[in-house]
């Protein structure tokens, strides 16, 4: 049986809610389907951009990979891997932070 899964708008505003905790800055950037759609997380720092995509583990866990590589890139860049993804997929949400570190600032395990 499939574990009951948090809607995804819930999902988005504890994030942003952890982010101001932690003094981070967050923003709704595109605005996906309420209850099940999947969300892009841009990681915004001084060196660059990363973009995060929600994955899941071989156990069914939500898990994060770095969907731009392993190091930071340019604007243009995560621009344009936005813009190809939501293409495909309209219900997608984009969430973006203030992450100097280039770390999300919620409970996130990176593949």
């Amino acid at each position: 049986m499939a574990e009951p899964r948090l809607k995804t708008q819930l999902w988005v505003q504890a994030a942003l809610r952890l982010a101001g905790v932690a003094g981070r800055t967050g923003v709704v950037v595109r605005r996906g389907d309420a209850d099940a759609g999947g969300v892009l997380v841009v990681l915004r720092a001084p060196t660059g951009v990363c973009v995060l995509s929600q994955a899941r583990t071989g156990e069914g866990e939500l898990a994060w990979l770095r969907a731009t590589g392993p190091a930071p890139v340019s604007d243009a860049q995560a621009d344009s891997y936005l813009a190809r993804q939501t293409g495909r997929d309209p219900d997608l949400w984009i969430v973006e932070f203030e992450a100097p570190d280039l770390m999300p600032p919620f409970a996130a395990r990176l593949l």
